[in-house]
């Protein structure tokens, strides 16, 4: 009995380090809800979870340039608090986007890495700091071990890991149906912006796909971009449907 009673708290620990390296955790997460209704349903808590490592891609041509899908990760990290860490490979970055849909210069770092390998050391180190609110990073490739080591580092510190993935020819894209430890994963494509009753061009609209959710479900939705606070507005044209199943079942192969 006493042997037992010995061998049980290494038992327990050896299981919980598993479940760490799996991306799991014991300890109850914080979530940041996006505020609309449909989004917010579909997933674990009722919103994106903070301490946790998520991934966007932007969809068709923005894979290469990630306009619409940066602005959405700069619209989910203008809601959190304290400093953004943002890590880039190329200098394209146009900072005045980031503002318009609430993410202040005084509160993003801007970090420039010269490959793959570099941007991952400054992102988890990042998320390691504990004193950041969210830490956003252009990467190319991702593995299964990368993604876990920036999960656990994201959990330790609580802090908001993004990693928006961005490659430089389109066939390389479909590195992102590889599987990785990011707890969601998300896809933005650009349609065409809210009509105007004048000439002129209306607010910007996307397609925005919930490609992997873990304990969630999987949907796309037609929504307005980020406003100057960050929000996201589900597209007129659907506010007035009973729900977005149908749209929820146009499922990326990704």
């Amino acid at each position: 009995m006493t042997a037992e009673i010995h061998k049980k708290p290494g038992l327990e620990t050896l299981r919980a380090a598993i479940s760490r390296l799996e991306g799991h955790s014991d300890r109850r997460r914080t979530v940041l809800p996006f505020g609309v209704r449909e989004i917010d349903a579909r997933l674990p808590g009722g919103g994106l979870t903070l301490g946790a490592l998520h991934e966007v891609a932007g969809g068709g041509n923005d894979a290469l340039h990630s306009a619409a899908a940066g602005q959405f990760c700069a619209g989910i990290t203008a809601r959190t608090r304290g400093k953004v860490l943002w890590i880039v490979t190329r200098q394209d970055m146009f900072a005045p986007s980031l503002k318009q849909v609430g993410l202040a210069a005084r509160r993003t770092i801007f970090v420039e890495a010269s490959s793959d390998v570099d941007v991952l050391a400054c992102f988890e180190e990042g998320l390691r700091h504990g004193g950041l609110g969210a830490v956003v990073a252009e990467v190319a490739r991702l593995s299964m071990t990368a993604s876990r080591r920036l999960q656990l580092a994201a959990e330790t510190s609580g802090s908001l890991g993004i990693a928006i993935r961005r490659w430089r020819r389109q066939t390389d894209a479909a590195d992102f149906g590889q599987p990785t430890a990011s707890v969601t994963r998300w896809r933005v494509s650009l349609l065409p912006s809210v009509s105007l009753p004048v000439p002129g061009v209306g607010r910007p609209r996307w397609l925005l796909e919930l490609i992997r959710a873990r304990a969630g479900e999987c949907a796309d939705f037609e929504v307005e971009a980020c406003d100057g606070k960050g929000r996201l507005s589900l597209s007129a044209t659907l506010v007035d449907r009973p729900d977005q199943e149908a749209a929820g079942q146009r499922r990326a192969r990704a």
